[in-house]
């Protein structure tokens, strides 16, 4: 008789299991949403710089290669860009192999004045 009561309370508590399941799926709902603004999101970001600076490339650029070659960009065409990399020495690079713009290196400025002026002043 017992096996027979315990048999029709199982199938009286189907009907509670339907919300059961449905908050089994909230913690894959959650971490889905994390792994968006954590992985999914800055990534895409980066590669629509990236596109922007490649679209933005103009003759006499600096450039660094995916390579690791520096050059400036001494010719441009669709797809194809003319870097040299040594005085007369140019190579021919796709534009999705350019990984950044190169910094600039400017020569050394003298001391600023200014830090004197506030030392001075100081005293």
């Amino acid at each position: 008789m017992t096996s027979i009561a315990y048999a029709m309370g199982q199938g009286g508590g189907a009907g509670g299991q339907g919300a059961a399941g449905i908050s089994g799926f909230i913690p894959l709902i959650l971490m889905f949403v994390i792994f968006y603004f954590l992985l999914i999101r800055p990534q895409q970001k980066k590669n629509k710089e990236h596109r922007e600076m490649i679209n933005s490339l103009k003759k006499g650029d600096r450039i660094i290669t995916t390579g690791g070659l520096y050059g400036r960009i001494t010719g441009i065409t669709d797809n194809v860009l003319t870097v040299e990399i040594a005085e007369k020495v140019r190579v021919k690079v796709n534009r999705g192999n350019v990984a950044a713009l190169a910094q600039t290196t400017a020569a050394p400025s003298a001391p600023k004045s200014g830090k004197s002026k506030t030392n001075k002043e100081q005293s």
